[in-house]
């Protein structure tokens, strides 16, 4: 098949060349997405440029200017983030800087992660104490509605077609509403929504390197930490993650972001915020596969499943909502 977009990349490359001093043969796939991005490396022959980053984005799937604002707004709050070097917002080109290739996910082990996890909580207390309302789309009931729904329909229906009676519906729409309850009376904040191994990149000055933050919205204060400590490539013995969500609760209280005095209160929220985010990503993680034929996924299902199924019968109210998600662990296995 034809890349006409590659063909139109390297034309626009090719223009910048003798000002970056880019090295054209030497452009090679960097990295995909779950999304329509992708991204490339390129070699400068100016060893003060060192090694680029070029993002592709289709403009009709993935327009650039949610990526840039966000951008240039946490570059603001003192984050490590891409420096948009040269932009071709009509045809969707970025080249940025490179902030590396060894990904959180790949360095994260039992002697690096506190350290690690602290410079990442530190990152996140900055991106959040520079947070504003009206700047970011609000992470509203809507979407935090359209979110859980595509648990039933992508994952229960689609992947596993599984179909819930009466009492199962109506027990889901009723944790489903619970848990907006919880997660719109937390105090707000900017929010990446995808701040996990995946996207934290281990870098030697001001780490780590925060990418994949175009989605970022102003909602709870506890979306971020969920994705880190509930993430679902990597996961930690729950008291290494309580010692790590303590920490980022005082830090952030110290610093004067809007949390509750009390630990138990906080680590609630984190804990109503995370099962939002698992039954979404299990949502979209059958959609990859269903919808986009990416199949990768697939394999991370069964620790998001077993987050949520833990989070649901440590609180009563969502005792019905475990029920499910536990049956659907016997339909994985049979």
């Amino acid at each position: 098949m034809i890349d006409t977009r590659l063909d139109t990349l390297r034309n626009w490359l090719k223009a910048l060349q003798p000002k970056w001093q880019l090295d054209l043969d030497t452009l090679a796939p960097a990295s995909a997405d779950a999304s329509f991005r992708r991204y490339f490396r390129i070699e400068s022959k100016n060893p003060d440029f060192g090694t680029l980053i070029v993002m592709d984005a289709p403009p009709q799937h993935e327009p650039l200017d949610a990526f840039i604002q966000v951008d240039f707004l946490l570059l603001a709050a003192g984050l490590n983030v891409p420096k948009i070097l040269e932009q071709n917002a009509a045809d969707g080109f970025l080249l940025l800087n490179d902030l590396g290739n060894e990904t959180y996910l790949m360095a994260l082990n039992e002697h690096s992660a506190n350290a690690l996890y602290q410079d990442a909580t530190v990152a996140l207390i900055k991106m959040q104490l520079a947070s504003q309302p009206d700047v970011l789309p609000n992470y509203d009931r809507a979407l935090l509605q359209r979110e859980l729904d595509l648990f039933p329909e992508w994952y229960l229906h689609k992947h596993l077609g599984i179909e819930l009676n009466t009492q199962q519906q109506a027990q889901l729409k009723q944790s489903f509403e619970l848990i907006i309850e919880n997660n719109l009376a937390q105090a707000k904040v900017y929010v990446h929504r995808d701040y996990h191994s995946r996207n934290l990149m281990v870098t030697s000055v001001n780490n780590p390197g925060v990418l994949d933050f175009q989605d970022a919205v102003y909602g709870p204060i506890t979306y971020d930490a969920a994705s880190l400590w509930r993430d679902a490539y990597i996961a930690w013995p729950e008291e290494r993650v309580i010692d790590w969500v303590v920490k980022f609760w005082e830090q952030g209280r110290k610093a004067g972001l809007p949390m509750p005095e009390d630990f138990g209160h906080f680590y609630r929220d984190f804990e109503w915020m995370g099962i939002q985010r698992h039954l979404k990503v299990l949502g979209i993680f059958a959609r990859l596969f269903h919808r986009d034929g990416k199949d990768g996924y697939l394999k991370d299902i069964p620790l998001v499943l077993e987050y949520a199924i833990a989070t649901a019968n440590r609180y009563i109210e969502l005792k019905p909502l475990a029920r499910i998600l536990e049956s659907t662990r016997i339909t994985h296995s049979q």
